[in-house]
């Protein structure tokens, strides 16, 4: 019987957001110079090619956060269901947000996808603090990220909401 390496999970872990994102940025890729560039932005959007390299990093260091409190828990149990289960329910929501917003254009359902995002976030990163506090800071830059992304997606949808 072959033992899996004990490098793999941490990998596993950490890679596995990246996945969602991976499958996202087809969308993007195709919307931003067909729709997005024709949207009206608040002057303190950051540029697009900031936003890959922004989500490749929280996406690794959520990743590895989540990696930790699995060891920390001694793997998939009882205990690890609350933390880890509001893990996996952030980020459907997270892989959500690109189609509703950039696939629909459905930018006030992207706005709510947001939101309820930010409130898994949360609970996932209070869960965390007392497992394993190097995975919960792991997750505070995530969270910064998801407040300036709620507001700005708030804006396109203010300033937007009546283009067809």
């Amino acid at each position: 019987m072959e033992v899996v390496p004990a490098w793999a999970p941490a990998v596993g872990f950490t890679l596995l957001p990246h996945a969602g994102g991976f499958l996202g940025s087809s969308i993007t890729k195709r919307e931003i110079p067909a729709w997005y560039k024709t949207l009206q932005k608040p002057s303190w959007c950051p540029p697009n090619w900031v936003f890959a390299p922004v989500w490749g990093t929280l996406y690794t260091s959520m990743g590895y956060g989540s990696y930790l409190v699995w060891k920390e828990l001694g793997g998939f149990n009882e205990k690890s269901v609350v933390p880890l289960g509001l893990y996996a329910g952030n980020l459907a929501l997270n892989w959500a947000w690109t189609p509703i917003f950039f696939g629909a254009h459905k930018m006030g359902w992207g706005l709510v996808t947001l939101l309820l995002t930010t409130g898994t976030a949360t609970a996932t990163t209070a869960s965390w603090y007392n497992i394993n506090k190097t995975a919960a800071y792991l997750m505070l830059p995530y969270l910064a990220w998801l407040s300036l992304a709620s507001a700005l997606n708030y804006q396109i949808w203010k300033d937007n909401r009546n283009k067809k």
